[in-house]
């Protein structure tokens, strides 16, 4: 369901383990447009909805009782948020680039009145984020920074990166602060990081959220260094 750390690898690019793929539900269904910096669901709403999204990217996070940020994960287009734990939204989640999302009422997916192939796609869905939170806890347990920079680049180059001959074009919405609070790590380390894979041959910078993934293999490397 989202952005995981997994690293099933193609011939050239790895691909997630989690990536089934994902279809439009119905072009009848009510669609959203939420612009950046919106907020979608605050954790602990009434979970009246589940959200397809179609465009752009939610970020959805939770604020430990010190006051720290935790991103739980990204969702991209064809990912599905707003599972709730009982009857509330259990994280918050917000724009970080302008969104299109279809509506999917929680009352008809539970009573029966949703489809089949709703009800199948939001079961993959709900296996999806299963298994993202399995490769999320494994990698904040025991990658390290250089493993968990080049995963989560590895990761974002399969799903939203544009091919370029044997090299990738990812536009990053996400800040680094985000990929920090999402990776377990400072913002220091992760530029810091980011400058070493660049220096490696790995990256090139086109700007702070444009990178161009010059090797794949080398990138998946270090995802593995250990």
């Amino acid at each position: 369901m989202y952005v995981t750390l997994s690293n099933a690898a193609t011939d050239a690019y790895p691909r997630a383990a989690t990536d089934i793929p994902r279809q439009s539900f119905s072009s009848a269904r009510p669609v959203r447009r939420f612009a950046t910096g919106a907020c979608v669901f605050r954790e602990g709403d009434d979970a009246s909805h589940i959200y397809e999204v179609q465009s752009g990217t939610l970020r959805l996070t939770r604020v430990l009782e010190n006051g720290r940020r935790q991103v739980i994960a990204f969702a991209l287009p064809g990912d599905i948020v707003g599972f709730p734990n009982g009857d509330q939204h259990h994280t918050d989640c917000d724009v970080i680039g302008s969104c299109e999302v279809v509506l999917h009422r929680r009352e008809a997916l539970e009573n029966g009145e949703g489809s089949p192939e709703t009800h199948r796609r939001l079961l993959m869905a709900a296996l999806r984020e299963i298994s993202a939170m399995q490769d999320h806890f494994m990698m904040l347990a025991r990658k390290s920074a250089l493993e968990k920079v080049a995963s989560f680049l590895l990761v974002m180059s399969d799903r939203i990166g544009t091919r370029q001959g044997d090299k990738s074009m990812i536009e990053l919405q996400m800040k680094r602060a985000d990929i920090a609070d999402f990776l377990g790590l400072t913002i220091e380390t992760v530029s810091r990081t980011i400058t070493q894979l660049r220096n490696s041959g790995i990256i090139s910078l086109v700007s702070a959220n444009s990178i161009i993934v010059l090797d794949a293999k080398g990138l998946a490397d270090a995802s593995e260094a250990a």
